[in-house]
């Protein structure tokens, strides 16, 4: 954005600042959309968060044209509402898109809304300083409190019964990968096979914020990527079915196979349908299907929670798990429940009375002693009449 200065009537030709006008530094785009694909490519955004931000930025869009974002299965398919982005500038829309921000507050988790709510201020931010509008439409929204959810680290029963289940090798490739590299699902899922350097069981990625890192795995992921990958040399780790639609970017088409990209959304349905009966294990199969089932996130969030538990040290972790700080780190660095338990079973008096070594023979000094009128019985002290 450049400021262009004014010269007033009668001034004699006399600059006054003051009364500068905004100058775009390029032409607005013709619609919301158009101002929101400018964004994400303009400002940078990484390939791995540009989805999160584009499905964020999409359920904004029906709120700033003045109408309530459609939720569940409804948003699926859901064309936005084709608007200029001049009208985000209108006087009266800062008092709507309040009403309609609170009311899907009320219905939708508070992690959700606050991560929403943070994109659209980025994207609007970001739009100004282009020029193309002046206000801020945001500014009187309020993140919601969002209290910790301390049940995100699956127990380790459940990460076994994970590997249980009977699913697809590039399922099975896939959990693997991202439990024992702790990476996020988005990261792994944007993995090429030149990515790979399997002798040294780790992958170059492209992390959040666009930076390139390294991903490590461990036995498991190794022993499955060979026969995933087969004879392929390029293109995309995990794929689709069927061949890629007309359309579909070069970069997410394998070469050889012709298929594309395993998406994240569909990535997501797949493990949500498959753990349903692990997260609900004493429900009735004919209520799966109307259960929730996990989400690929928490595989990382198990994974880095269990190297917590095992003593992993915090610059470690730090480095595993790729935080910028250890405050951002420290959902994750929380004991979990079997960790706990076991904590709680070690220090209780009544077992380690039961898992107490018991005596081959008896103690002629104890008053419980064979000849005492208890012949051969054998008992703890603790367990003496007191």
């Amino acid at each position: 954005m450049t400021i262009e200065p004014v010269t007033e009537p009668g001034s004699g030709g006399a600059l006054r600042l003051p009364r500068a006008r905004v100058v775009p530094l390029s032409a607005p785009p013709s619609s919301y959309a158009a101002a929101v694909e400018r964004y994400l490519t303009g400002a940078g955004i990484a390939k791995s968060s540009a989805r999160i931000y584009r499905i964020s930025l999409t359920t904004w869009g029906w709120m700033l044209a003045g109408e309530p974002a459609p939720t569940g299965p409804a948003r699926r398919g859901a064309k936005p509402p084709v608007f200029p982005v001049a009208a985000i500038d209108d006087p009266a829309l800062p008092e709507v898109l309040t009403e309609l921000a609170t009311a899907r507050a009320d219905a939708m988790d508070a992690d959700t809304v606050n991560r929403e709510l943070s994109i659209a201020r980025k994207t609007v931010g970001w739009w100004q300083r282009q020029g193309w509008i002046v206000g801020d439409p945001t500014v009187g929204i309020e993140r919601r409190p969002a209290p910790p959810d301390r049940t995100k680290a699956l127990a380790e029963n459940q990460i076994a019964a994970l590997w249980r289940l009977d699913v697809a090798l590039r399922e099975k490739t896939q959990w693997k990968m991202l439990y024992e590299s702790a990476a996020r699902a988005d990261e792994v899922l944007c993995l090429n096979v030149e990515d790979l350097y399997p002798q040294d069981k780790r992958g170059k990625i492209t992390a959040k914020g666009g930076a390139t890192e390294w991903i490590h795995w461990q036995s498991g992921t190794a022993q499955l990527l060979p026969r995933l990958i087969g004879r392929r040399t390029r293109g995309p780790l995990f794929l689709t079915d069927r061949k890629a639609p007309a359309g579909t970017p070069t970069l997410d088409v394998c070469p050889k196979t012709g298929r594309a990209r395993l998406s994240y959304r569909r990535a997501e349905e797949i493990f949500e349908e498959n753990t349903r009966l692990p997260a609900n294990p004493l429900a009735s199969p004919d209520d799966i299907e109307d259960l929730d089932g996990w989400t690929l996130h928490r595989l990382r969030h198990s994974a880095l929670t269990h190297d917590a538990e095992d003593g992993t040290s915090t610059p470690m972790l730090l480095a595993r798990s790729r935080h910028a700080s250890v405050r951002s780190l420290e959902r994750y660095a929380r004991p979990g429940v079997d960790s706990v338990a076991r904590h709680v079973a070690g220090r209780d008096p009544a077992a380690r009375r039961r898992t107490r070594p018991r005596r081959t023979s008896p103690d002629v000094s104890s008053p419980f002693a064979a000849g005492s009128g208890r012949a051969g019985a054998r008992y703890w002290p603790c367990d003496q009449p007191v």
